[in-house]
C-alpha cells in the first residue's frame, strides 16, 4: 500500500489531495515540521522532520515523503506525477503530448507561481502587509505572478480545465501551487477564466475532503 509522510498543512495537500480524487486506499503519516515545534527533539514530541525515524526515510528532513512499492520519492510534484501515471486513470497523462503538458504545468507552479505566492502569504499571516517592507514586498511579488497569471488566463481562454478538455493532475498541482498567492484579496480580478477556474477546482469533492483534513490539524 502507498504510504504519505506528511500533514496535510504543508505541501503533502497536493497528493493528498490527489489521493482523494483517485479513491485509492493508502496509509498517511503524519509527519509535522520541526520549525512548529517548540522542542522537536524532546521525548514527547510527535514525530516530526527532525526525528531519527523519520530522517532515516528523508534525510533532507522534509515532507511530503512517499513510499510505493519500495520507490521512494520526496517532492512533492513528483510524487502528484507518479500518483497520476500508476494511479489515477485519467486523472494522469493519456498520451506523449499529455504527458509534456502536465511536465511543462508542474514547473510552471513550481517556478512561476510557489516563492511569489509563499511570499505573499506568509507576509500578510505575520501582519507585515500594512508596513512599508511587507508592502514593497507583496508589490514586487504581484509584479512576479503578473505574467504567469496572464498565462495562465490566456491558457483557459474558451475551456475549463489545463490538459486534455478534462480535470487531471495538472489543476491539481497549479491550484495547489496558486493558492498561496490568494491570500492577496483579488488576486484573480480582471482574470475570469483563471478565477472560474480555480473556483471549480476547489469545490470539487475531493479537494474539500483534502481541506478538511486539513482544518482538523492544529494550525
Amino acid at each position: 500500500m502507498l504510504t504519505l509522510y506528511g500533514v496535510a498543512r504543508s505541501r503533502a495537500s497536493r497528493p493528498l489531495w490527489l489521493l482523494e480524487e483517485i479513491g485509492l486506499p493508502f496509509r498517511h503519516v503524519p509527519v509535522i515540521q520541526a520549525y512548529r515545534l517548540a522542542d522537536p527533539d524532546a521525548p514527547e514530541a510527535p514525530l516530526n522532520t527532525a526525528s531519527a525515524a523519520f530522517l532515516a526515510i528523508n534525510p533532507q528532513g522534509q515532507i511530503p515523503a512517499m513510499e510505493d512499492e519500495g520507490l521512494l520519492l520526496t517532492e512533492s510534484l513528483a510524487i502528484c506525477r507518479h500518483i497520476a501515471r500508476r494511479h489515477g486513470g485519467a486523472l494522469g497523462p493519456q498520451d506523449w503530448r499529455e504527458e509534456a503538458e502536465t511536465d511543462q504545468w508542474a514547473l510552471y507552479g513550481a517556478t512561476a507561481l510557489e516563492e511569489p505566492g509563499l511570499t505573499i502569504m506568509f507576509t500578510r499571516a505575520e501582519g507585515r502587509a500594512d508596513t512599508p517592507e511587507g508592502a514593497a514586498r507583496i508589490a514586487e511579488a504581484l509584479e512576479r505572478l503578473r505574467r504567469p497569471l496572464d498565462r495562465l488566463e490566456a491558457a483557459l481562454s474558451g475551456r475549463e480545465w489545463l490538459v486534455g478538455g478534462r480535470f487531471t493532475v495538472a489543476d491539481v498541482m497549479v491550484a495547489e501551487c496558486l493558492r498561496y498567492a490568494t491570500a492577496e484579496p483579488g488576486l484573480l480580478a480582471g482574470r475570469r477564466c483563471a478565477e472560474a477556474w480555480l473556483h471549480r477546482c476547489q469545490a470539487r469533492p475531493g479537494f474539500v475532503r483534502m481541506w478538511d483534513r486539513r482544518m482538523a490539524e492544529p494550525a
